[in-house]
C-alpha cells in the first residue's frame, strides 16, 4: 500500500517540477504515522509549496484520503 502513496506522489509532482531527476521520496515508518519525505531540487521547492502553500496543501488532501495500514500518512518536503 505504501507504493502505491509514493506512486500517487510522484505521478502529482514530477509534472510540476523543472527538474523530475531531482524528485525523491522517502517513507519512513512510525507507529502512528507513516511519514513521507519529498525532496526536491532547490529551485523547485516553491513550486510544490505554491502560493501561500496551496499546492502542497492540495496534494496533502490528495494523499490523505489514500489508506495505508490503519496509520496515518504525513507528506513533508525537505530541502
Amino acid at each position: 500500500m505504501q507504493t502505491d502513496v509514493k506512486d500517487l506522489v510522484l505521478t502529482i509532482v514530477k509534472p510540476l517540477v523543472t527538474q523530475p531527476d531531482e524528485v525523491s521520496l522517502e517513507i519512513v515508518d512510525g507507529e502512528e504515522f507513516a511519514e513521507y519525505h519529498l525532496k526536491v531540487a532547490e529551485t523547485d521547492i516553491g513550486r510544490i509549496i505554491g502560493r501561500q502553500g496551496r499546492i502542497i496543501q492540495a496534494i496533502r488532501t490528495v494523499v490523505y484520503f489514500v489508506p495505508v495500514e490503519g496509520k496515518k500518512v504525513r507528506l513533508l518536503v525537505d530541502q
